[in-house]
């Protein structure tokens, strides 16, 4: 190849790879807006081309997806998007993950974990939970879904049962807020190495704290984040506690 074609190789390589990032960028925008807008049918064609031309499934799920749903969830949190909104944006949010998810390699899929969650007793608010059971989704956690109004001792069964590693709880009155103390009190004595989460309009970080929780979701957006902070610091704890032992 001479100096001449060697240049035109060039720049086709780089025109190709300015053309290239621009259709991802614009890929994963109509995966977003695709979400927030719920058309199932916009996200399905931006999944579609993602896959034929190539891109990381994680990156359009994680960027595109979840992105979109998080502002989703802001918008409900405001008042903007009510229930019939969110669960149509919901379905366009799996229609995307159903065709993206089996091109994610399985080393790319972050911390392999199970996940049992549900509104607590008394509470048949479910939507916000709903919000973070499908950030767990997306990022590939397998979730125990327990759904609203549950039994206290059903989390220590079903936490017992699966071997999850983190418990995520929500309230959204003061009146049910309170049986979380008594679950986290039950799992703990029952199995203490389980990281638990709590979540929910009345529930702050301080109320988290005060109940013995692990952790706090502030939103659906960085509730899957939380939990893997939460089952490092379980793990360092152990590590350190087992070295003690040992000395």
């Amino acid at each position: 190849m001479n100096m001449a074609e060697n240049q035109a190789q060039q720049w086709a390589d780089y025109n190709r790879k300015e053309k290239t990032m621009t259709t991802k960028e614009e890929l994963l925008q109509l995966l977003k807006d695709g979400v927030i807008n719920y058309n199932e049918e916009q996200v399905k064609e931006a999944a579609t081309k993602a896959v034929e031309l190539g891109y990381p499934a994680l990156e359009m799920i994680m960027d595109g997806l979840a992105a979109g749903m998080e502002v989703v969830g802001e918008l409900y949190e405001k008042n903007e998007y009510f229930v019939p909104e969110v669960l149509m944006c919901a379905d366009a949010l799996y229609a995307g993950l159903d065709i993206l998810r089996p091109h994610v390699p399985k080393q790319e899929s972050g911390v392999v974990a199970q996940v049992v969650i549900g509104t607590v007793q008394g509470d048949v608010h479910d939507i916000g939970k709903n919000l973070v059971k499908m950030m767990f989704d997306v990022a590939g956690w397998q979730v125990h879904d327990l759904g609203r109004d549950v039994p206290l001792e059903k989390f220590v069964e079903e936490q017992l049962r699966t071997d999850a590693e983190v418990v995520a709880m929500s309230a959204m009155m003061t009146t049910t807020m309170l049986g979380m103390k008594k679950v986290i009190k039950m799992i703990k004595e029952k199995n203490p190495n389980v990281a638990i989460m709590l979540g929910g309009a009345p529930v702050t970080k301080d109320v988290a704290k005060l109940f013995g929780a692990d952790g706090y979701a502030e939103s659906a957006g960085n509730a899957v984040q939380e939990a893997i902070k939460m089952i490092g610091r379980l793990r360092e704890y152990q590590k350190t506690g087992a070295e003690a032992l040992s000395q």
